[in-house]
């Protein structure tokens, strides 16, 4: 029989611990989310969220059985400590929140209902640094299979290219069985087949080759027999491409030298919590190509299929991190007796997607440097090595690399308190830092640096022979060679280009994301390129200036009179934004800049041009300086060879009277719990957007959708995101609409007082 696949994320009962009241939830599910904040929660790191510890899920099924055949329960990921019960019995469950895992449940089962039921314990602390959220937050599926079985886990793909053109290359197929297996790959109309006892091979002709920018996937169908029918069946999707990494020199994708223009990510969506769909991310990733970006880091645990899935199909290079602490943190409770399960997860997972080109195993761990540390370095590497030998494997180290620490972690009540350890564990020389730099390059295939962009030629004085990644670096800031907390004309992107030694670098972060807050009333970190909500700020410009190739010009102001947001130290990037309104001046100059990657600027105020320099001639390629407040337009004009390739425009608004969504009409297809964020902003009767307007927002909507969540951006609203309302922060507020499957026209209405409605159509299809 072909396998048989049942999403089962609809329909779920959950309740708190013991209550007797259940409500319906779909998954994922997030129950964390929509708490209230609390000022006095000591666990900051999770948003100031108060937390409940356990929660239930069940679910009952109806089932057909046939002699033989096998069924499996596959979870995404719970958070966490979850236990699974099939009919009232324990099969198994997962302490890590981030590890996918697939449970046999086929001796629980029988013909006619069956229950399924779920316990998540979530109640620990302290938890990571970072939102977590709780609950079965990722897909459940339910697998049916004859009785020999494919497991995923145990496939692994490799692909050589015998000549030095990739004008052939050769695909050969571990399946993790030795029974008869029949394969296909196809690409497009093309396709090849073969058949082997357990393992299979292909050669392909003219290969479409796998990368960032052109991201060709093919089909794999892998088909195994039982007494010669057809018992299961698997399909992948993968690309051919191959890795190098030369001393010296650099990466190379096929051939071809890359540098990796990345960012940081986290997996919450705001609004959404840690209950993210695909498509939200897509919009995400979306936005991160567009600014140039090539890059990801999927920081510090295991994401989503789904989110691994995007990287494959719009083209990402993806450093993939099991964990971030080890026997530190949260995550020491349980570190010796799960660790080789949950990077087995990941590496078995995704060893044989192509967006995965670097596998990291840990991040600013306790005691860098030190014996107890390299230890745990070395078996962590050796075990990856053993299940993928083919990629380079990691480890990304903070510049302080603290003495050994000896800190009683059942004291620990707050994780950031815990990671910002005291002052006096601090190492400043630099050359104690480059031995330390050196013990853990013995042990990697690369250097993985956070924040050492000031070291990196004393770094590769030492170890000439090691490649250097940037594994977080500030979006503005560098740091000086004398002194890490020091502001310097350089931007730490441009200093990637700069020596062929460093790989690339990635942006801590690319999206404002939840958790590991600066203190009350932050509820997250946003010090990011990107808001929750999808509003790109003025280091997204910065960076899309350094990273595409399509022409741009973005012109902002520096407005210090908008409130802090709270961001830490260097982090905090001037506070550039996209207006020209500022009612409280008269004859003042005001700060500007403007970011492109065109050869030459033209600046006009209301008609008259403004002398500015070339972005050559300017420290970081940003125009900067000061500009005559007079109300009216501000027209930048980006030019190529002489001619206008770009275009930017800001004008004094009039009084808001209106409200607008940032697109008119859409389509979505007709596909139950599906979500879609739209953005509504203030705007005067010209069209002109009001960038100060912080009116309280209302969403409505008819047709076959729901509110599912409103969010602003702004990183210290505590308006509950489950709310169909919420106050405009910088003038814009946005709407996440949940479809319920059925086909038809949907309208959003958006709502406040003394502005004009306005209205959205979505069409559903």
């Amino acid at each position: 029989m072909e396998r048989k696949e049942w999403n089962l994320c609809e329909g779920w009962e959950f309740c708190f611990g013991q209550e007797k009241e259940r409500c319906t939830v779909d998954l994922p599910h997030d129950w964390v989310i929509g708490a209230p904040y609390c000022q006095e929660k000591k666990e900051s790191a999770q948003g100031f969220h108060i937390r409940r510890g356990t929660g239930w899920y069940r679910k009952k099924i109806v089932l057909q059985l046939s002699k033989g055949h096998r069924w499996f329960l596959d979870f995404g990921g719970i958070y966490e400590k979850s236990r699974v019960y099939v009919n009232q019995k324990e099969v198994g469950g997962r302490k890590y929140g981030y590890s996918s895992f697939r449970l046999e449940i086929t001796e629980y089962v029988q013909t006619g209902e069956n229950l399924i039921e779920v316990r998540v314990d979530s109640d620990v602390l302290p938890t990571d640094r970072w939102y977590t959220g709780a609950g079965i937050y990722r897909t459940v599926k339910l697998l049916e299979t004859g009785p020999v079985y494919l497991d995923e886990y145990e496939m692994q793909v490799s692909v050589e290219f015998p000549d030095p053109d990739y004008k052939k290359a050769i695909i050969n197929v571990k399946t993790g069985t030795d029974h008869m297996v029949k394969g296909r790959l196809l690409h497009g109309e093309k396709a090849a087949e073969n058949e082997g006892q357990g393992n299979l091979a292909f050669e392909v002709e003219e290969p479409a080759l796998w990368s960032a920018e052109d991201p060709q996937l093919y089909r794999l169908e892998v088909t195994v027999l039982e007494k010669g029918e057809v018992s299961d069946t698997v399909i992948k999707r993968i690309g051919l491409r191959e890795v190098s990494l030369i001393p010296n020199q650099g990466m190379y994708i096929n051939g071809r030298r890359v540098k990796l223009h990345g960012v940081c990510l986290h997996q919450d969506t705001g609004c959404q919590g840690v209950a993210a769909k695909k498509e939200i991310w897509k919009e995400r990733l979306e936005s991160l190509k567009e600014m140039g970006c090539n890059a990801i880091r999927a920081a510090h645990h295991i994401h989503s299929e789904e989110f691994m899935d995007l990287c494959d199909e719009l083209g990402f290079y993806v450093y993939e991190e099991c964990f971030d602490k080890w026997t530190g943190g949260h995550y020491g409770s349980f570190f010796e007796e799960e660790w080789q399960k949950d990077l087995d997860t990941m590496i078995k997972r995704d060893r044989n997607r192509p967006c995965v080109v670097i596998w990291g195993v840990g991040n600013e761990v306790e005691n860098q440097g030190q014996d107890s540390m390299l230890r745990l370095l070395e078996m962590l590497v050796k075990r990856v090595k053993v299940l993928d030998a083919d990629r380079p494997v990691t480890y990304a180290m903070n510049p302080h690399f603290k003495r050994e620490s000896n800190m009683d972690m059942s004291t620990v009540s707050d994780i950031q308190k815990y990671v910002d350890e005291a002052d006096d564990t601090e190492i400043w020389d630099v050359a104690e830092k480059i031995e330390r730099i050196k013990k853990i390059g013995a042990l990697v295939d690369i250097l993985s640096c956070n924040y050492q962009e000031q070291w990196y030629e004393q770094i590769h004085e030492a170890m000439p022979d090691q490649l250097i990644l940037g594994t977080e670096t500030y979006q503005y800031f560098k740091g000086h060679s004398e002194q890490f907390k020091n502001y310097t004309q350089e931007n730490p992107a441009l200093t990637v280009e700069r020596y062929d030694y460093v790989i690339g670098g990635m942006i801590w972060t690319g999206i404002d994301y939840l958790g590991e807050s600066m203190g009350y009333p932050a509820k997250g970190w946003n010090g990011a390129l990107i808001r929750t909500n999808g509003e790109r700020k003025a280091g997204y410009y910065i960076m899309q200036s350094y990273w595409s190739n399509t022409p741009m010009i973005h012109f902002s102001v520096l407005d210090y009179s908008l409130e802090d947001e709270g961001v830490k130290d260097h982090w905090n990037i001037p506070p550039f934004v996209d207006h020209w309104q500022f009612p409280q001046f008269t004859n003042m100059v005001i700060p500007y800049m403007i970011a492109t990657n065109c050869d030459e600027v033209e600046v006009y105020i209301n008609g008259d041009r403004i002398y500015v320099p070339k972005p050559k001639d300017c420290p970081n390629r940003l125009i900067t300086g000061f500009l005559p407040w007079i109300p009216g337009e501000v027209k930048v004009i980006g030019k190529n060879g002489g001619e206008e390739v770009c275009c930017h425009r800001v004008t004094t608004p009039k009084d808001a009277v209106l409200l607008e969504f940032d697109r008119k009409t859409v389509s979505l297809p007709a596909q139950r719990n599906y979500q879609a964020l739209f953005t509504v902003r203030a705007k005067d009767m010209e069209g002109n957007p009001y960038f100060r307007e912080s009116a309280r927002v209302r969403f409505r909507v008819e047709g076959p959708a729901e509110i599912a969540g409103t969010d602003n951006g702004d990183a210290k609203s505590h308006e509950c995101y489950l709310d169909p309302f919420m106050h405009m922060y910088h003038g814009a507020v946005s709407v996440l609409i949940r479809l319920t499957g059925d086909p038809g026209k949907i309208t959003i209405f958006a709502d406040s007082d003394g502005m004009r409605t306005a209205v959205m159509t979505v069409l559903v299809k």
